[in-house]
């Protein structure tokens, strides 16, 4: 019943990784998440569907409609009166089907209770275009709000479609910016959501992410303290070339920068900078989280190897190694321009989702991951300002700091933050996952519990169940799920689990 039950109440992420190529896209790259590595190659997967949507929820004189993409999976419904219907909501990326048919971890939970399953695409992201480009104009009907209608108007349509009743009691799921809307669904319209569960969702809107780092700090620190300790000299040993008459040119050629280093554009410099703090952040982020991948991506281990092990005196050039890791050998372009060019073209196809999802950043959000102090892991040279002045190059000089705070402003107002009132949703957090500083990892509502599961990376539960996920016991490194100690710990939590199952009548 305990893994079972804690089956039940984990949900995977629904964001899902592309090819990436340009700048903007490879940006993007680092908040994707991958596919579920239990899904079978063979697998059949569920066809694309289509439901007609409003453009504008908030405007009712507003006639526009479009098309949004949705898969279903009914191979486990049982279609009994009170056969649960489990909703995947969809993020910044393209929704794929893979999540949808046997081996992703949530099929296992579809599949013991009977339920009628369910992805539903994010307007503006993959195939769900509600206009037909990426224009200022067209983002205008892009927010979280518009996407929690949309939630509301699909769930009322297949009730329709399908001849559900009330005993037919949706749940719905998300991981990352998903699980914050899965909180939000069921704040927002209890009398469609009977339950939800919020997986790494970042619930406080905040500008200036700092704690983002810290929590990077502190996981590289339990691999190794020398780890952490000379990632930050390596910053810094950065810094000081960068002003010095041929350390540009050092660091051109010691980085692979695909064109040498402008000092004199101080936004080359902070991207340059930034990317280099991006090997580390991406990799603590989805650290061993079971993804589809052949070979596996790298983990925090790996990384503190080359920064601790071996004879290289320098910490730069160990630096450098992890930059080519992590880059497969290929150029590092850094031009703050080309980053820009590509954010500012209104095609669907150019950022996959990088577009849209910076303009839901400086609109809604913020979530920046500055460094702006050398007393910071990775140094001072990324401030606030790098990332507002983003969004200003790319919509236009209106986005400025104020548009970002009235916006955050809003979206805590409008959510609750971190004090959302709210039953009936098990949030779930990681505490290697840098995000779970701004979501609820603490509970004294038993209809909401919080769930800290010690040694897991962003959404990294969510996965199928294998060997070499973390460890709540050990810190996270190699060790199979059925590790005893990691079981007791588990066992700790099934208490404040418990609710959901009764809530459900399963």
């Amino acid at each position: 019943m305990g893994w079972n039950l804690l089956l039940l109440l984990s949900v995977f992420c629904l964001l899902n990784r592309s090819a990436f190529g340009g700048v903007a896209r490879k940006k993007h790259e680092r908040r994707l998440v991958g596919l579920p590595g239990g899904t079978a190659a063979n697998a059949a997967l569920p066809p694309d569907q289509w439901l007609i949507q409003r453009l504008d929820h908030s405007d009712p004189t507003n006639p526009g409609t479009w098309w949004q993409r949705y898969q279903t999976n009914d191979a486990w419904f049982k279609n009994a009166r009170n056969s649960p219907v489990f909703l995947m909501i969809g993020g910044e990326g393209e929704a794929s089907a893979e999540w949808l048919v046997n081996g992703a971890a949530w099929t296992i939970y579809a599949q013991k209770f009977g339920a009628l399953c369910f992805q539903l695409e994010h307007r503006f992201y993959g195939e769900s275009q509600p206009r037909s480009d990426l224009s200022v104009e067209s983002l205008k009907f892009l927010s979280s709000e518009q996407a929690l209608a949309d939630i509301a108007y699909f769930i009322q349509s297949m009730n329709e479609k399908y001849r559900l009743s009330a005993n037919n009691r949706w749940v719905v799921f998300g991981g990352s910016y998903s699980g914050s809307l899965a909180a939000w669904a069921r704040l927002k319209y209890p009398h469609l959501v009977h339950a939800a569960v919020s997986t790494s969702g970042p619930l406080l809107a905040e500008a200036n992410f700092k704690s983002y780092d810290e929590v990077v700090k502190r996981a590289l620190a339990a691999s190794s303290p020398k780890c952490a300790a000379n990632v930050h000299k390596a910053a810094l040993a950065v810094e000081d070339l960068l002003k010095t008459p041929h350390g540009p040119s050092v660091l051109s050629k010691k980085f692979n920068l695909c064109t040498e280093l402008d000092v004199s554009n101080k936004k080359d410099v902070s991207n340059f900078a930034e990317s280099l703090a991006g090997n580390f952040q991406g990799v603590v982020q989805y650290n061993r989280d079971n993804r589809m991948a052949d070979p596996k991506p790298p983990s925090v281990d790996d990384l503190c190897k080359l920064m601790t092990d071996g004879d290289e005196p320098k910490l730069i050039d160990r630096y450098a190694a992890v930059n080519r890791l992590l880059t497969n050998g290929t150029c590092l372009d850094v031009k703050y321009h080309s980053y820009i060019e590509e954010m500012r073209s209104e095609s669907y196809d150019v950022t996959a989702g990088g577009r849209p999802w910076l303009y839901q950043t400086c609109t809604e959000f913020g979530f920046y991951q500055t460094s702006s102090s050398r007393n910071e892991i990775f140094g001072s040279l990324f401030n606030l300002q790098f990332f507002i002045d983003q969004c200003k190059d790319i919509f236009d000089q209106s986005f400025d700091q104020n548009r970002l705070n009235d916006g955050i402003r809003r979206s805590n107002n409008n959510y609750g933050a971190l004090g959302i009132a709210v039953s009936n949703v098990v949030f779930v957090q990681g505490s290697l996952d840098p995000w779970h500083v701004l979501g609820v990892t603490k509970s004294t509502n038993p209809s909401a519990p919080a769930i800290l599961i010690d040694g897991t990376a962003h959404c990294a539960n969510m996965y199928p169940p294998g060997p070499g996920r973390p460890s709540a016991a050990d810190g996270g490194e190699g060790q199979n799920r059925t590790d005893p100690r990691r079981m007791v710990e588990l066992g700790r939590t099934m208490d404040s689990l418990q609710w959901h199952c009764s809530a459900l009548k399963l």
